[in-house]
């Protein structure tokens, strides 16, 4: 079973590509707290790749920003290309299928980006019975 589960902050806003064929991509890297200090007393953190593909990739390019709390579930993919000066390179990332925002943009936010879905996530919607398609 390949599978991982991950909670950490974007370290930049994630980059929106698009592959010959139409697909859109983003990638990003998501900053993952230890769960202990080292030697100093200081937490460290890792830095984890993220890519994710399709509708996925709109809206994480279009809602996440940089040092968002983000949850990230998916699996570690690792592959490998020769670089510029002939050398094996070896990349290992996660290849995301369900990304969660943790938190809701603040208002500064919402006037420089795209409205986020959650923004009012824990907040009374009033709906009333006309609201509904059905009775």
């Amino acid at each position: 079973m390949n599978r991982a589960v991950l909670i950490g902050r974007l370290t930049k806003d994630p980059e929106l590509r698009y592959t010959t064929s139409g697909v859109a991509t983003t990638s990003f890297t998501i900053a993952v707290e230890r769960s202990f200090k080292n030697a100093e007393g200081q937490r460290e953190a890792d830095f984890i790749n993220i890519v994710t593909w399709r509708k996925l990739a709109e809206t994480s390019a279009n809602y996440l920003r940089r040092g968002r709390l983000t949850a990230v579930e998916g699996r570690i993919q690792v592959r490998n290309y020769e670089n510029n000066e002939g050398r094996r390179v070896y990349v290992t990332e996660i290849v995301a299928d369900n990304v969660r925002f943790l938190e809701s943009i603040n208002e500064k936010d919402n006037d420089q980006h795209n409205q986020d879905p959650f923004f009012n996530e824990g907040k009374t919607i009033e709906i009333s019975d006309d609201d509904f398609p059905f009775k």
